[in-house]
């Protein structure tokens, strides 16, 4: 096999994959082969779909040559393997004609839900509604915050002592923290209380702005002086800029409200030997 030219090659094979390169429309036929191997042929789609997989969990590789001939090398890997399992006769193993059924349901149903999602254009009532609730949901506080770290709680003490007879928190910060944000006079900006570990979070959640910690507050990074400046309400996105992602949340609700009543819908008989059922003990007897 010559294999020179591969990742050029490549490069025009994917493009309707990728969406990088209109020359390659001609390769876009579900007859079209990426490569014969010992006698038996193999669809580009295949590939393709082996490629985009790979390609998810290294975005940004799609034009890097030498990825695509790590891909494609992987994928002859998987060709020969396989057909040394239908050499063994394996298709006919228990356990894999399982493993078969299992990914055709997936593959499937992903497919059915993809089609659904398509068909299911929530209305502009469902989107104001859904963002509503999402505004409900979604509120929340910000804190604005200084922090001194320091190693010891004694230290941490000293410093409490020196802000009780007015010390400069910004100063003190400069001279004593151990933390990044130290020659910044220890400004950690806005934040939502979830971005901190929980005792720092717990502590500035029970603070008043203007004031600062009287204790100590120990987390795995050591112990905190925190100053708490201001508070705000987090403003929610725009209904506008929120659309795309409620448009996706409607569509799922509307999806799995869907697949339920279908679920509920079919006609079910359970093998008994297998299934036991349980009695409703609120059941008339």
């Amino acid at each position: 096999m010559k294999t020179a030219r591969l990742p050029l090659l490549l490069c025009a094979l994917l493009a309707t994959a990728t969406g990088f390169a209109e020359e390659a429309k001609d390769t876009d036929s579900p007859d079209t082969l990426i490569a014969t191997v010992n006698g038996t042929p193999y669809q580009l789609d295949v590939f393709r779909l082996f490629y985009m997989e790979r390609l998810q969990g290294n975005q940004g590789q799609q034009n890097n040559p030498a990825f695509q001939q790590q891909v494609f090398d992987e994928f002859m890997g998987l060709i020969v393997a396989s057909q040394e399992g239908d050499r063994r006769k394996m298709q006919g193993d228990r356990n894999v004609v399982a493993a078969l059924e299992l990914e055709r349901m997936k593959v499937m149903s992903n497919a059915a839900l993809s089609a659904m999602a398509e068909e299911m254009e929530p209305t502009e009532d469902e989107l104001k509604s859904a963002y509503e609730k999402v505004k409900e949901q979604s509120a929340r506080t910000e804190y604005k915050a200084r922090h001194i770290l320091v190693k010891d709680e004694d230290e941490a003490k000293k410093i409490i002592k020196q802000l009780d007879k007015g010390g400069n928190f910004a100063d003190l910060a400069k001279k004593h923290s151990q933390g990044p944000t130290g020659k910044d006079g220890g400004d950690l900006g806005w934040f939502d209380a979830k971005q901190m570990v929980a005792p720092f979070a717990e502590a500035v959640a029970a603070m008043k702005p203007g004031s600062y910690t009287k204790e100590p507050v120990q987390t795995q990074f050591g112990w905190h002086v925190i100053e708490l400046q201001e508070t705000r309400k987090a403003e929610p996105p725009s209904f506008e800029d929120a659309k795309p992602q409620l448009t996706a949340l409607v569509k799922r609700q509307k999806i799995a409200s869907k697949v339920n009543e279908m679920r509920e819908g079919a006609m079910v008989e359970l093998n008994e030997e297998v299934v036991k059922m349980k009695e409703d003990p609120t059941s008339a007897k």
